[in-house]
């Protein structure tokens, strides 16, 4: 058996924009009704979703059969979730609140094997390996791993350079939410200091060599972060999908209903 060639970490490599969908519902049924929608990645997410270790195993599974790439959020970095992340199968990891070069070398350390890392090694007990099925997983399951680092707080902002510049760190994404709330404007991911601050991020990170990712469902804001460079970027999220297209069917047959609850600057 052959290891899984991680296509999504192939495509950023390569400048090819990798354009995706948020999932928060927690539920792998949605998940693989979703997977076939045509999206490159699908994002499994355990930060905002009540999402834990087998929730996300059944959704890995779940879109599995279908060409789309899952991404993993952990809550946090903590390396033994990490490891545990990593050997049900997940090859992608979105990492969140990331301000320091140390913390990214820390979060690359625990997705290598030794002598790289500090990933711990139970391939036998492992999906990830398909219980050591999969021939010489050992020595190449580190080259299929691909990084994402989320900076989204002022701190992360003034340190992004050498968090691009760690060796391992595949990509930099940027949470307009948080980062606007850190930059003094709490539930206004539009205003111009915000937008500012993500368009001049998004060319540092080009400039490094690394591939650059955000999450906005504005689509014309969506499309000028693709023209900026932006190489992986979620365009929608499932729950914000269904809620609205749920709000607009009731009030197409009972006006007033319910509101649409979309507020303004919300990117989401």
């Amino acid at each position: 058996m052959q290891i899984p060639i991680n296509t999504f970490k192939q495509a950023l490599r390569q400048g090819t924009p990798q354009i995706g969908l948020w999932l928060g519902l927690a539920d792998p049924y949605a998940a693989e009704a979703l997977a076939g929608t045509g999206f490159d990645w699908l994002l499994i997410d355990g930060e905002h979703a009540p999402n834990d270790l087998r929730q996300t195993l059944a959704q890995l599974q779940a879109v599995a059969p279908y060409p789309v790439h899952p991404v993993v959020r952990p809550v946090s970095g903590e390396t033994a979730l990490i490891k545990q992340l990593l050997d049900i199968g997940a090859q992608t990891l979105l990492v969140p609140m990331v301000e320091t070069a140390e913390q990214a070398k820390q979060i690359v350390q625990a997705t290598r094997y030794p002598p790289a890392g500090i990933r711990g090694v139970g391939s036998s007990l492992a999906r990830s390996s398909r219980w050591d099925q999969i021939e010489n997983y050992l020595q190449l399951a580190d080259e299929q791993i691909c990084v994402l680092v989320q900076v989204e707080t002022k701190t992360g902002l003034e340190n992004l350079q050498a968090i691009t510049d760690v060796e391992g760190v595949d990509g930099v994404f940027f949470g307009p939410a948080d980062l606007s709330a850190s930059l003094g404007h709490l539930g206004n991911p539009l205003h111009p200091d915000v937008q500012k601050a993500i368009v001049n991020s998004i060319k540092t990170v080009c400039q490094s060599g690394k591939a650059p990712g955000i999450l906005m469902s504005d689509q014309t804001l969506a499309r000028q972060y693709l023209e900026l460079g932006a190489r992986f970027v979620a365009v929608g999220v499932d729950t914000s999908l269904l809620v609205c297209a749920a709000t607009k069917l009731a009030n197409a047959f009972k006006p007033g209903s319910a509101s649409m609850t979309g507020k303004s600057g919300n990117v989401y």
